[in-house]
């Protein structure tokens, strides 16, 4: 068999190392066959591509913000400025630490894993053709060393490769997503759109990439709106709308997605956008008004139907959120998250036989001590729902040691003990819990209630 023939064949397979393996024994015996020296650098970028479309995580506050108009926006302009106390009671949805309220699933902006492939890049790309095979004259820079880097980047003559767009697009993606060279690449596509006369769209928006990536937010909104004049596409109006909620401007968002929403009536994508906007502006009607249209389009979306799910169990419907609750188990879905919330829906809707067991199974699968600590924090509530405060406090003192800073267990501990009498003993859990989150409200109302006995 043509060894290139079958390398293509194990690039169409997904089998990745192969495919590489095949490409560095051709280009062995002939180190300037371009064919297999874009076969194997697109093996390569497939092998680290990281689609962030639905990984991209937003930062609260960038190191050097330029952007900034003014400290005080209007109410219902930003979405810094949309934050509430802290509260646990049902009924008031809880916050991370960032403010956004929590949310059925975990979503970009709501999980950061340093050092990750999301961490160090924030790219995505859409589906590219290649020509046919074409076996021409190469440069030095193909001619890879032994044990050592497969394209020596300081000696690529950018200009060359910008002209043609057989290679300058892989080329791209490898310098982007398996080298992380974010200004390398961001030459690479400059040139590429002067070539071209900034006629294709998809170099705009890889254009868009790099400068999110520096952190140059308003050239990357302009190569966007670029990009949507010459070509409507569901991906250009999501990074778009990315865009405007890293440079709080929500308002601006929801138009976007307004807009794309004309081109692409009822498109998931576009839609579950709108819908997080809304929730993070704490419009909760609209957002489920999205995310029911989202289910009646995809009924196996996982995070509008356990959004739904939670906007009944904040509610006082804990009977409908179990419902949408077992419906994502019925999927396939296991997590720790999700046995918790279904320990709490049997809880508060009276389903005494399922509580322990699903507060259990959440336990087994918690991945963290964070998540471990709000198992054990929820299945304190079924010790003071039974009027067993010792075993609350058993659970909440289990909670601590797997989180030492959670100020609402050390809140609702304060309060178990002063109802054992260790007035004491709460006041000091009391000024714990103060000093771990500040903006809490119930410590310091506590401690007050405290000082008037």
């Amino acid at each position: 068999m043509d060894p290139m023939y079958l390398a293509l064949s194990l690039f169409r397979r997904r089998r990745y190392d192969k495919c590489i393996d095949v490409c560095t024994g051709i280009l062995d015996k002939q180190p300037l066959d371009q064919a297999a020296w874009c076969l194997k650098m697109r093996a390569l970028t497939q092998r680290v591509y990281v689609d962030d479309i639905d990984g991209e995580e937003m930062p609260e506050d960038d190191i050097l913000e330029d952007h900034a108009i003014a400290t005080a926006p209007r109410p219902g302009t930003s979405l810094k400025v949309t934050e509430q106390p802290k509260t646990n009671v049902l009924g008031s949805r809880p916050r991370t630490a960032t403010g956004r309220p929590l949310t059925g699933v975990a979503r970009p902006g709501t999980q950061t894993r340093p050092g990750s492939a999301l961490d160090r890049l924030r790219t995505a790309r859409p589906t590219t053709g290649q020509s046919a095979r074409a076996i021409r004259l190469g440069t030095a820079v193909m001619l890879s060393q032994k044990d050592g880097p497969f394209i020596q980047v300081s000696r690529l003559n950018l200009s060359k490769y910008a002209k043609d767009p057989r290679l300058a697009k892989p080329l791209f993606e490898y310098l982007l997503f398996h080298e992380g060279d974010v200004r390398t690449a961001l030459n690479l596509a400059v040139q590429a759109t002067q070539h071209c006369e900034y006629k294709d769209w998809w170099w705009k928006v890889q254009l868009a990439k790099c400068y999110t990536s520096l952190n140059m937010l308003r050239e990357a909104e302009q190569q966007l709106r670029s990009a949507c004049k010459q070509q409507a596409h569901v991906e250009n109006f999501i990074r778009l709308v990315r865009i405007y909620i890293r440079i709080d401007q929500p308002l601006s968002a929801v138009d976007v997605c307004t807009s794309g929403l004309e081109l692409f009536p009822k498109d998931v994508s576009i839609m579950t956008e709108l819908a997080r906007l809304y929730e993070t502006m704490n419009d909760t009607p609209s957002s489920i008004k999205y995310y029911r249209i989202i289910v009646t389009e995809d009924a196996m979306n996982t995070e509008a139907i356990a959004c739904i799910g939670m906007y009944h169990f904040y509610n006082h419907q804990p009977e409908l959120a179990l419902r949408y609750y077992r419906r994502v188990l019925a999927m396939g879905a296991h997590s720790a998250e999700l046995y918790n919330n279904l320990g709490l829906c049997c809880l508060y809707s009276q389903q005494l036989d399922l509580i322990v067991p699903c507060f259990l199974r959440a336990l087994d699968l918690a991945m963290s001590p964070e998540i471990e600590a709000d198992v054990w924090y929820n299945l304190s509530y079924v010790g003071i729902t039974a009027g067993d405060i010792e075993l609350a406090i058993q659970c909440l003192t289990l909670c601590l040691s797997s989180d030492s800073s959670h100020a609402s267990a050390l809140n609702n501990l304060a309060v178990l003990h002063h109802k054992m009498g260790r007035t004491n003993l709460a006041k000091a859990y009391l000024a714990s819990a103060k000093g771990m989150e500040p903006e809490m409200t119930e410590p310091q109302a506590n401690l007050d209630l405290l000082q008037n006995e």
